[in-house]
């Protein structure tokens, strides 16, 4: 009679304190299930690690029976890459601690804990870190491959923010990477992805803020070509304070939005003013809004951190198809320009959209072998995501993200954000690291020299440097 590897694992996980979970469970479905509901892949096994020890019984598992391997913290990787088809998903949602040290302005997170936990602990103090800009993503998959959000300009990114991390080696082993501790591993978590380990807790640097000024301001879409090469123009000038990203959207049809814009197409640019003054930050963004026609809304108003953090919750649930594109960008020429404006407005979907996040500021402030997100050379980073609820509409929204990212790809850096790609190879991996894959290659060797991590966005191990 064959065993199956779920049950081979109740056989042989004896000490193990977490959850196992596989087909033949009730709670399956729900287990295997991940952000996107384009990705159905269906595990062997689905394993809720309680601790770093779980972990690592749960890598010895997968290896000893020839398993492939997933790791997922917040499952919202837009390629799925936080699960797998007869193998094994480590889940670390479980191991979701926070533990906030105001004094020293550091946060301790567990793994498996998403944004929204952090934001809520380290507001209580005045305090935050940069993440990203929906709170329910997980904290390891955004902070190991970048980190791109509203608090960007003025705190860098998420990367810059890590000051250590503990981390599961593929041998089992359990390690501390720091500035002074392990440092090779420290160099290739911050923005390297999930291909050395599995981060079982991460201690962040945290910054003063509590209320920020923040909202959108919304123009017609058929605008959008000036007010895009306005804010082209504008943004890199601005002062550190002062985050925007452009983006298209079709105004969300429920409250605060009045209802004559409800469902309409438009361009906006999405702010956040740090020192959270509403006259600084009407003075700091009054170059590009008074260049620009009148708006159609213009929602700015204090708030607190952890509710811009929250915004984009309610319009992205868990369970919408997703089809995801990206690429990073130095310039946005008026070529550029012309094509977004064709584009943009075509999104088939209300919420298929595309975001334009800037990456200056704090994050030039760092050189591009600093860590191993390269791209510090960059102003922007372009994605372009097709969203809808309905499977039937699947194949509409791929097209219009792919035409849209194959006509602005010639005018790219020619990498993209890890963490906003698809599975689209191995060249565009390493277009993705540039100058530094040749270090993370050595180091997965080092540290992983039979690729156990390889569902990810993977850099592969380099022979030359195997032991």
């Amino acid at each position: 009679m064959t065993v199956t590897p779920a049950q081979a694992a109740q056989r042989e996980l004896t000490d193990f304190h977490g959850r196992l979970t596989g087909p033949d469970d009730s709670a399956y479905d729900a287990a295997r299930a991940v952000y996107n509901a384009m990705i159905d892949r269906r595990p062997a096994l689905v394993v809720r690690c309680a601790d770093a020890g779980d972990v690592a019984r749960v890598i010895a598992f997968a290896r000893r029976h020839g398993l492939p391997l997933a790791v997922r913290g917040g499952g919202h990787h837009g390629a799925g890459l936080g699960t797998c088809d007869g193998g094994v998903v480590a889940d670390l949602s479980l191991m979701n601690s926070v533990e906030v040290d105001p004094a020293a302005r550091t946060v301790r997170v567990g793994g498996g804990a998403t944004w929204g936990l952090v934001d809520a602990a380290t507001h209580e103090h005045g305090l935050a870190t940069p993440s990203g800009i929906i709170s329910t993503t997980g904290v390891g998959g955004l902070a190991l491959g970048g980190g791109l959000g509203h608090l960007s300009r003025r705190f860098g990114l998420t990367v810059d923010n890590i000051l250590a991390a503990d981390v599961v080696l593929a041998d089992g082993t359990r390690v501390r990477a720091a500035a002074d501790e392990n440092t090779d591993l420290y160099w290739a978590i911050r923005g390297g992805g999930g291909n050395f380990g599995v981060v079982t807790a991460f201690t962040f640097r945290l910054h003063a803020l509590d209320t920020v000024v923040a909202g959108p301001t919304f123009w017609p879409a058929e605008r959008s070509a000036e007010v895009l090469a306005a804010y082209r123009d504008f943004l890199p000038s601005a002062p550190r304070d002062v985050n925007g990203f452009f983006m298209y959207a079709s105004v969300p049809p429920a409250p605060p939005f009045p209802g004559e814009l409800h469902l309409r197409k438009v361009c906006a640019v999405v702010w956040c003013h740090t020192h959270g003054d509403s006259e600084a930050a009407a003075r700091a963004t009054a170059p590009l809004l008074d260049a620009l026609p009148e708006p159609l809304l213009h929602a700015v108003a204090p708030m607190p951190h952890p509710a811009l953090q929250s915004m984009f919750d309610g319009l992205y649930p868990p369970g919408d198809q997703w089809y995801w594109r990206a690429d990073f960008v130095r310039d946005i020429p008026d070529e550029a320009v012309a094509l977004h404006a064709k584009f943009g407005p075509e999104a088939p979907t209300p919420q298929s959209t595309m975001h334009l996040y800037p990456i200056d500021g704090a994050v030039h402030d760092h050189a591009a072998s600093d860590t191993a997100f390269h791209y510090r050379d960059s102003r922007w980073a372009s994605v372009y995501a097709g969203v809808d609820p309905d499977p039937a509409n699947a194949g509409l929204v791929k097209r219009w993200t792919v035409d849209y990212f194959d006509a602005l790809h010639p005018y790219s850096a020619g990498g993209a954000y890890v963490n906003m790609m698809m599975d689209e190879g191995q060249e565009r991996v390493r277009a993705s690291y540039r100058g530094n894959y040749a270090r993370l290659a050595r180091i997965k060797a080092a540290l992983d020299p039979e690729n156990v991590f390889r569902l990810n966005q993977n850099i592969e191990p380099d022979p030359a440097a195997r032991p």
